[in-house]
């Protein structure tokens, strides 16, 4: 077992047979705990219909949950979270987990082109989200596109990849646009806001690439009330 700091508690989820740690820094790291079921039970089952050994993509893993479920399933995972405490999180849960051979983390936003800019963050802790809106600090952060790392071999075409980052999916769809042509990719998680022209974009740009999905798995994922409204998993499969 791996050591760790006795300072910090660390919190234990089961499931099916594995008992999955998580460093439960503060109270918005532990809410993500107690909700690891509630929260998204369809990106759950999501994961869990993919095979052992396949390929999983990440794209706003945040402090790791679904990195982490997907690694401990048997695939290897690629996963990208580029705010600075949330990344530290991800890799101490990993750490805690011993999944370093499965998983390889990068603090690096996926986007449409290669460029040096900032990340505008809601709030100044760990566990946090939606950090493209009411900016409290503006931390430095690179990004780059899913075409380019795949072309660079920094790792191979995927077979899953889930995108949540908060509102700029759109781009991270455009700078993935060649990796989608691919027969490698078998489905595709984005979260995506109903309320807002530009993700019906990406819906029309997947149905382009030959994926389809399911209204009514979209249906039962979106969000009906509360401020996020309309905002909703879609599960895009060839």
């Amino acid at each position: 077992m791996s050591e760790v700091s006795p300072k910090i508690p660390v919190a234990k989820v089961d499931y099916a047979g594995h008992s999955l740690l998580f460093d439960v820094f503060d109270p918005a790291s532990q809410w993500r705990i107690d909700t690891f079921f509630s929260k998204e039970p369809e990106t759950i089952r999501w994961i869990e219909s993919f095979a052992e050994g396949e390929r999983f993509v990440d794209i706003g893993a945040n402090i790791g949950v679904y990195t982490i479920l997907a690694a401990t399933r048997g695939l290897s995972v690629w996963a990208f979270e580029p705010e600075s405490q949330n990344y530290a999180l991800l890799n101490r849960n990993l750490f805690l987990n011993q999944l370093g051979d499965r998983v390889v983390a990068y603090c690096l936003a996926l986007c449409e082109r290669e460029e040096f800019g900032r990340l505008n963050l809601s709030t100044f802790s760990p566990a946090g989200s939606c950090h493209s809106f009411k900016p409290t600090f503006a931390q430095g952060c690179i990004g780059t596109s899913l075409d380019r790392l795949i072309s660079l071999g920094a790792l191979p075409a995927p077979h899953h990849i889930k995108i949540d980052v908060d509102g700029l999916e759109p781009a991270v769809i455009a700078g993935a646009r060649e990796t989608l042509r691919t027969p490698h990719i078998r489905s595709v998680l984005v979260e995506l806001n109903s309320a807002l022209d530009e993700h019906w974009t990406v819906v029309d740009t997947m149905l382009e690439l030959g994926f389809d999905y399911s209204k009514d798995e979209v249906e039962r994922s979106t969000r009906s009330e509360g401020p996020f409204k309309g905002v909703g998993n879609y599960v895009f499969r060839r």
